[in-house]
C-alpha cells in the first residue's frame, strides 16, 4: 500500500525532471521566458536546466540560414520591365531580440528583403543593373542588414541571382551587340591598313635613301618568281645597268 501511495509522485518527479532537463546543440540557444518575463541571457549550448512549468524555453538556431528571395517585378529607372530574383544570407546574432522584437523573424526577413530589391533595383537603369551586379549586391546587403538590426539578425550578404528580361529587349541586346562587334572589326581593319601603310611609307624612304635596298628587294621578287612553277620567265632589266651604256652611246 506505500509503494501504490508513492508511485503517482515518482512519476509525477520523473516527469518534472525531464521537461526540467534541456540539451541544446552546438549551433543552438535557449530564450527562457520566467512566468511570462524575459530571463537576460539565453542558455546553452549543452546540457540545460529549467524550473517547468514556470519557465517556458525556445529554440533559437545561430547558424546561417540561406532565403530564397522569389521573383520580383521590376520597373527599371528608364521604364524597362523585369524580374529579378535573389539569395540572401543571414543569421540570428541576439536570441532575444529575434523572439521578443518581431513575431517571426524568418518571414519578416524575406519580406525586407522583398520589398529592399524592388525598391532598389527601381532606382537604377537597366546597363547598370547588368553592369554593376557587385555594387548593387553591396547596396541591398547595407540596407537590409540595417533594418534587420533591430531584431537581432545579421544579414551577411545578398546575391542577385537571374534578371529575366523581355524577348524584345534580349533581341534589342543581341542587335546592339553585333552592331559592336562590326564596329570593332572594322576599327581593327582600319588600324591595321593605317600600319601597313605607315611601314610602306617606311619601306619607301629607306629604299630612297638606300639604293642598295631597291637592288636587293628586285632580286628577292626574281627568287619568288623562280620558284613558280612558269613555263616563262619574264626578267625585267633594271635600268641601272644599261644606264652606263646609253649615256655612253650618247656621248
Amino acid at each position: 500500500m506505500w509503494m501504490f501511495g508513492w508511485t503517482p509522485i515518482l512519476l509525477f518527479g520523473l516527469f518534472w525532471v525531464v521537461n526540467c532537463v534541456k540539451i541544446l546543440n552546438e549551433y543552438e540557444r535557449g530564450v527562457i521566458f520566467r512566468l511570462g518575463r524575459l530571463t537576460p541571457q539565453p542558455i546553452g549550448p549543452g546540457l540545460a536546466f529549467i524550473i517547468w512549468p514556470i519557465d517556458r524555453m525556445t529554440r533559437i538556431s545561430l547558424r546561417t540560414i540561406t532565403l530564397d528571395v522569389p521573383p520580383q517585378d521590376v520597373i527599371s529607372k528608364d521604364n524597362v520591365s523585369i524580374k529579378v530574383n535573389a539569395v540572401t544570407y543571414f543569421r540570428v546574432v541576439d536570441p532575444n531580440k529575434a523572439i521578443v522584437a518581431v513575431e517571426d523573424y524568418l518571414f519578416a526577413t524575406s519580406q525586407m528583403a522583398q520589398t529592399t530589391l524592388r525598391s532598389v533595383l527601381g532606382q537604377v537603369e537597366l546597363d547598370e543593373l547588368l553592369a554593376h551586379r557587385d555594387a548593387l549586391n553591396q547596396r541591398l546587403q547595407t540596407i537590409i542588414d540595417k533594418q534587420t538590426d533591430p531584431w537581432g539578425v545579421k544579414v551577411s550578404a545578398v546575391e542577385i541571382k537571374h534578371v529575366d528580361l523581355p524577348e524584345e529587349m534580349r533581341r534589342a541586346m543581341a542587335r546592339q551587340a553585333e552592331a559592336e562587334r562590326v564596329r570593332r572589326a572594322k576599327v581593327i581593319g582600319s588600324e591595321a591598313e593605317f600600319q601597313a601603310a605607315e611601314k610602306l611609307v617606311a619601306a619607301a624612304r629607306m629604299m630612297s635613301e638606300q639604293p642598295m635596298a631597291l637592288q636587293l628587294r628586285y632580286l628577292q621578287t626574281l627568287a619568288e618568281i623562280a620558284t613558280e612553277k612558269n613555263s616563262t620567265t619574264i626578267f625585267p632589266v633594271p635600268i641601272d645597268l644599261i644606264k652606263p651604256f646609253l649615256t655612253k652611246s650618247e656621248r
